[in-house]
Parts: structure tokens; C-alpha cells; sequence
């Protein structure tokens, strides 16, 4: 039987592991276009032998992405990055790969291409994270009308920069922030947190959804939460007893400035920008429903990995 070959650009990353989970049970061969081969192996045992292949490829290098895509029938782009770094750039990264990508799987005659972007996009934002999210949407649109994104809104789960990031502050700090309250009551942006699983799930759905075709797909949890909320779940989950400390924007700019130039920042300028804005779904989009799935909970999740950071470890709750 001929091999359904789905090439998907940054498989290796947090939503890849558990989009390659999908697609090989959908009985696909998928191809990890990845720059660091070393970086996938660890997806090998998801399928059968030679059912999940690492390619080396440089998005940003001409003719890769097309030697990646070569014999497909499906393709996935998921590459991006949080910050930049010498010549990863989101001008780069975010619009010329992703255009150079488009416009790869469109000369190659493939049908179905999934885009994800990021909730918020918009080319006009002081955001270059945003803007360039936006204008990576009107690139892959223009090479290829029929391409689906994916906007999904800040995702959790095990392997997730979010929960598991506050929840390490805690770990070290008595203190956990509430970036962008401008007082000790403000609750924050808002955000609509899904789970990455439903998001992985929401990519397989609509590579083989005809009626997904050139549409766009707001990902968002069920629940809208402001930042108080979410900060306040995580020494709840770990129980470990915590100040929550307001960070109004004015200081959060001046230690993204100082946090910026670590090689890995957890905190920069432009996600300060991202944070002026809530982040949650805008209900003139399709979302997870209209892909028939039923979205995952916070609650129902984010405990599953973040007990690990209780004092005492996984274990502590038999002691």
C-alpha cells in the first residue's frame, strides 16, 4: 500500500510531539522537517518502524522546504519562536519561512496545508510577535487561498512555557507575579488557555476536513481566565503558599529590559506588548466545536503535571 506521506515543519517542538501522536495513528507517514535531526528521535517510538521519518531542513535556506515536501500529500507548519536571536528573527522565522513554506507546498500541488499563527495576529500590532504572526497569515494566504490556520490562544500542558514556568518561580520565589495588574486587586489581562492536545487533535481534523479549506480557526479553551486567576491555580496545585504581587506594566518593562538579554529571557519587551491586549477568542472565527472537539480544562489537566513541583515531589500525597 502506498505510504500518505504529511510533512510537518517544527515537529520536534511542544504542539509536534502531539500532532505526530495523531497523524500516525490516522495511519500517515510523517516527515519531521526539523534543523536538528538529533532534536526528533526522540518521536520514533510514536509509530512503526519508518513511520515517523527526521528530515534535516533550514526553513530559511531556499529549496529546503521543497525537498521536504517532495512525494506529500499533507503538510503542517508549526515553526516559531518567543524571542529572537541573531539571525532568528520573527521577521524571519514568522513570514519568510512561513511564506517560503506556502509557496513550497503550493508549487508542489498539495491540497491540504495547516498554518498555525497565535491568537491576537495582526499585522498592525506594536507587537512584533503579533505583527508578524499577522503578516505570516497574508503570506500563506496569498501563496495558498485554501491553506487553514490555527490561532490558538496560550496552550497548556506537560511540556507547556507557561504553568510550568510560574510554577518553577515558585518553586525558588515566595513571591509570584501578576504581570500587568496595576494594583494589589487588579486581576490582569485575560487569557482562554486550551490544552495542547485539542490543538493537535484541531490540526489533524482539519487536514483532512475538506470544509476546513481556507478557513481560519480560533483555538481557545472553555473557560476565559484573567492573570490573578491563573497565578493563583499554581500554589493551589502545588501547595506551596505564595504572595501574589501585582507587576503593573511600567515595571514589567524595566525587568523584561534586564530579563531580555539572558540567552534563554523568560520574560521580554514585545511579550510585555502581547500583555497590554487580553488574550481570548474573538467568537467571529470557527473554533475547536466546529472541528467536533470537546475542549480540555485547566483544572482537569494542568494538576496531572504541575504535582510534581509540590514540596516533597509526585509522591507527597502518600506520605
Amino acid at each position: 500500500m502506498a505510504r500518505r506521506i504529511v510533512t510537518v515543519f517544527g515537529g520536534s517542538g511542544f504542539v509536534g510531539r502531539h500532532l505526530v501522536k495523531r497523524l500516525v495513528k490516522r495511519g500517515y507517514t510523517v516527515r519531521v522537517a526539523v534543523r536538528d535531526v538529533e532534536s526528533a528521535h526522540y518521536l520514533l517510538p510514536m509509530g512503526d518502524a519508518g513511520q515517523v521519518v527526521p528530515w534535516p531542513c533550514d526553513i530559511c535556506a531556499p529549496g529546503d522546504p521543497a525537498r521536504a515536501l517532495e512525494g506529500a500529500v499533507g503538510a503542517v507548519n508549526l515553526v516559531g519562536i518567543l524571542y529572537e536571536r541573531g539571525e532568528r528573527t520573527f521577521d524571519a522565522v514568522h513570514v519568510g519561512a512561513a511564506t517560503r513554506i506556502a509557496e513550497a507546498v503550493a508549487a508542489a500541488g498539495i491540497k491540504r496545508f495547516v498554518h498555525m499563527s497565535a491568537l491576537g495576529a495582526d499585522a498592525e500590532s506594536d507587537s512584533d510577535y503579533a505583527r508578524t504572526k499577522g503578516e505570516a497569515e497574508t503570506a500563506v494566504l496569498a501563496a495558498m487561498p485554501d491553506a487553514v490556520i490555527v490561532r490558538p490562544s496560550v496552550i497548556f500542558g506537560p511540556e507547556d512555557d507557561f504553568f510550568n514556568k510560574f510554577a518553577s518561580i515558585g518553586e525558588i520565589s515566595p513571591v509570584l507575579p501578576i504581570i500587568g495588574a496595576a494594583t494589589p486587586i487588579d486581576d490582569g489581562p485575560r487569557f482562554q488557555p486550551v490544552y495542547v492536545g485539542d490543538v493537535a487533535e484541531a490540526i489533524a481534523v482539519a487536514l483532512e476536513s475538506p470544509n476546513a479549506a481556507g478557513q481560519t480557526f480560533e483555538l481557545g479553551g472553555p473557560y476565559v481566565y484573567c492573570f490573578r486567576e491563573i497565578i493563583e491555580l499554581i500554589p493551589e496545585i502545588t501547595h506551596r503558599k505564595r504572595i501574589l504581587m501585582a507587576v503593573p506594566y511600567v515595571l514589567a518593562d524595566i525587568l523584561a529590559a534586564v530579563l531580555g538579554l539572558l540567552p534563554k529571557p523568560p520574560l521580554t519587551l514585545d511579550q510585555v506588548r502581547l500583555l497590554r491586549r487580553d488574550n481570548v477568542c474573538s467568537g467571529t472565527c470557527p473554533g475547536l466545536a466546529e472541528l467536533g472537539i470537546e475542549a480540555q480544562t485547566v483544572e482537569a489537566i494542568v494538576p496531572t503535571y504541575l504535582n510534581r513541583f509540590r514540596d516533597g515531589g509526585r509522591l507527597k500525597r502518600f506520605a
